[in-house]
């Protein structure tokens, strides 16, 4: 089986097994590890390269490499240990394809049998080493086969039942040595976790398929009901009904369910629509509050460049005019020379500007502070006739209400006491000097004449006697 669109890499190295030497395949089929540690894990190209690697039988190769004597293999347990790294990494996440029989009833199954093999040829070899640098060596040349071994379980969980049968990873729990059967140990409880879980998996399956089951049930045993008891009520009615009659109410019925029929589906297909609609109508508004957040950004900017900078030169003079009127300029200024000036001239001439600017700028400031002044005295005056347009009369007035009356502006108080004078001496006046005069007519009277009278009033802005 060949692929179409296959990986040059993995072409080329293929094309190197086939030529090579005997001798010489185990190394260059490491060079599978350099293209896997290069594809980024779980991506589409790495499923790509491993179904090519499986196309072009390179994963056969590694079988036969690992099965073959390690004394003959060139770079000895490390080309080996590094080899069942690259068989595991291939095989777990293949998609075989059209050979997907033989891929899980023979390939995996030989895979899972040939490490286990390494393994207790690795655990014979450890035992027998004498050295403490070739001990510590082969243990981690082991602790790597398992590792892979590990790993294609991981990945296939089928092999399980294979490798816990094998008479080989039996020999390998039958070790005296501490440090191989503490490794073989822990790949034992890793393999029981991996078991564990797809037993729950499966029961968690198992159940949910169960309770589908049970429900479709429900669902057709209500159903069943359902129709049992419309067919009864429909045999009363026909029952009751006169025999004249039953045409027309089979009529009716037949309309009554064709409207419950067309309201259910169209409220099926409202919703429907809706659902598909709702995300375009998030994302409508969501345009449509970006839109009116950058609307009101670009105000506020165009509104602070109006501020800062409110004359920007004429925006709609072409070049044409720029040249007519620089031309316009200089006829004038050849017209109109203007007479020489002195360096001392300029000088008296620059410092009488600048005591003009100077004096202009003072002038400018006392001004502003006199109009902030007659805006803060009109803003006190329009107060004080609020307040005394809402105030009650004086009869009225209790408690702190007459204080409404009072005002800190001078010319409002003078103002209140003459209209408090005119007042009192039209009051004190004798009836018949009243004769002919109107009410609002204001009369002249000395200030001392009524001093008794005016100590009794407080009026704002002056200081009491």
């Amino acid at each position: 089986m060949k692929a179409m669109g296959t990986d040059p890499r993995i072409l080329s190295l293929a094309a190197e097994v086939a030529i090579s030497p005997e001798q010489n395949v185990p190394v260059i089929l490491l060079k599978l590890k350099e293209i896997i540690n290069n594809t980024p894990f779980g991506s589409s190209e790495l499923k790509k390269v491993k179904q090519d690697i499986y196309c072009y039988d390179l994963i056969r190769y590694c079988l036969l490499v690992l099965s073959q004597d390690c004394s003959r293999i060139q770079g000895g347990w490390t080309t080996i240990s590094q080899l069942t790294q690259i068989l595991s990494h291939c095989c777990v996440g293949l998609e075989p394809g059209e050979d997907a029989e033989e891929f899980y009833n023979e390939l995996l199954p030989s895979a899972a049998e040939n490490f286990l093999v390494l393994g207790r040829q690795l655990q014979t070899c450890f035992i027998n080493a004498a050295k403490g640098e070739e001990k510590d060596a082969l243990l981690h040349f082991f602790e790597i086969v398992t590792d892979s071994l590990f790993w294609l379980l991981g990945g296939h969980v089928q092999l399980i039942q294979n490798v816990l049968r094998s008479d080989h990873f039996l020999h390998l729990l039958q070790t005296d040595n501490v440090q191989v059967g503490s490794t073989v140990m822990t790949m034992l409880q890793n393999i029981l976790q991996i078991s564990r879980s797809k037993r729950t998996k499966m029961l968690l399956k198992l159940s949910r398929q169960k309770e589908e089951e049970d429900r479709r049930l429900q669902l057709q045993l209500q159903r069943q009901r359902a129709m049992r008891l419309s067919r009864e009520l429909r045999l009363s009615m026909l029952e009751i009904v006169h025999p004249g009659q039953v045409e027309k109410h089979n009529r009716e019925i037949e309309e009554k369910s064709a409207l419950i029929i067309q309201k259910h589906w169209r409220g099926y297909r409202e919703r429907k629509n809706f659902c598909q609609q709702r995300p375009s109508l998030v994302e409508y508004k969501a345009a449509v509050t970006l839109q009116r957040a950058a609307l009101k950004f670009l105000a506020k900017c165009r509104k602070k460049k109006k501020l800062f900078a409110p004359w920007q030169g004429l925006r709609e003079l072409t070049d044409a005019c720029r040249v007519e009127l620089k031309q316009q300029v200089d006829d004038y200024i050849r017209r109109h020379p203007g007479s020489e000036v002195s360096g001392v001239i300029n000088r008296e001439l620059h410092s009488q500007a600048q005591e003009r600017l100077q004096h202009y700028f003072m002038g400018r400031a006392l001004e502003e502070r006199a109009q902030q002044h007659r805006e803060a005295l009109t803003a006190r005056i329009n107060t004080n006739i609020e307040q005394l347009m809402k105030a009650p009369s004086l009869k009225e007035a209790e408690g702190k209400e007459p204080e409404l009356f009072l005002s800190r502006s001078r010319p409002v108080a003078a103002k209140a006491k003459q209209a408090h004078l005119n007042t009192l001496k039209h009051i004190q006046a004798p009836w018949w000097k009243k004769l002919g005069e109107e009410a609002r007519d204001e009369i002249d009277i000395p200030k001392d004449e009524l001093s008794i009278e005016l100590g009794t009033l407080f009026i704002g802005g002056t200081k009491p006697p």
